[in-house]
C-alpha cells in the first residue's frame, strides 16, 4: 500500500498505478498462497499450484499488458 502511495504521487500515466496495484497483488496473493492450506474440496491443481495461485497470475499478467499499454500510448503522444 505505501510503496503504491509512493509511486502514484508523481503524476503517472493514465493506468499505470493501476497496473502497479495489479501487478503488486496478484505476486503477494501468489506468495501467501504457498502459505495457506489449499480448498479441501479442491486440493492442489496442476504444477502443484493452487486454485488462488492459478487465479493471481492471469492478474500479473494483465496488470503487465496494462503497463506496457500505458507507457507505449505515452511513447506515442
Amino acid at each position: 500500500m505505501v510503496v503504491l502511495w509512493l509511486f502514484a504521487r508523481k503524476p503517472r500515466p493514465m493506468g499505470q498505478v493501476s497496473a502497479l496495484f495489479l501487478i503488486g497483488y496478484g505476486v503477494s496473493r501468489f506468495v501467501v498462497e504457498f502459505a495457506r492450506e489449499p480448498d479441501s474440496f479442491l486440493g492442489t491443481l496442476s504444477l502443484g499450484l493452487s486454485m488462488g495461485q492459478w487465479l493471481s497470475l492471469p492478474m500479473i499478467l494483465a496488470g503487465g499488458a496494462l503497463w506496457f499499454w500505458a507507457t507505449k500510448k505515452v511513447a506515442n503522444y
